[in-house]
């Protein structure tokens, strides 16, 4: 029951960030483009990413994995709503704003995730070094 109550508050705090967030689109694309799922999603990479290759070697319970990952971040990244953004944007008849999007989004969040990672190595290997 500890974790359903630990899934379900991190979902809420990754929804709130993510609602923080959706005002974006507006401010810097008129609402043409998808520009804050896109935010939300390649920084979810990040962040999954650079704790996926922290918690490699900092141990950390699994209860505060699923608070982390299925919590926050799966209440934070927009997997359906990016769906939703790009069946839109083709029924709409603009379907190369919609394949840009998936191309960048997919690319990019992979990049991101590697990017994570690797930055999370170097600091621990920085951290080790210190002390």
């Amino acid at each position: 029951m500890m974790r359903l109550l630990l899934i379900a508050c991190g979902g809420a705090a990754g929804t709130l960030l993510r609602y923080l967030l959706s005002g974006v689109d507006y401010k810097f694309s008129n609402g043409i483009f998808p520009v804050s799922t896109l935010i939300v999603n390649l920084s979810g990479s990040l962040v999954i990413g650079f704790l996926w290759g922290l918690f490699e070697r900092v141990s950390v319970s699994p209860d505060i994995r699923m608070f982390i990952f299925i919590g926050i971040l799966g209440g934070f990244t927009t997997f359906s709503t990016f769906s939703l953004e790009n069946f839109n944007l083709i029924r709409d008849g603009e379907v190369k704003i919609a394949l840009i999007n998936i191309g960048i989004t997919n690319l990019l969040g992979i990049f991101f995730v590697y990017a994570g990672f690797l930055v999370s190595r170097l600091l621990m290997n920085i951290l080790k070094e210190a002390l």
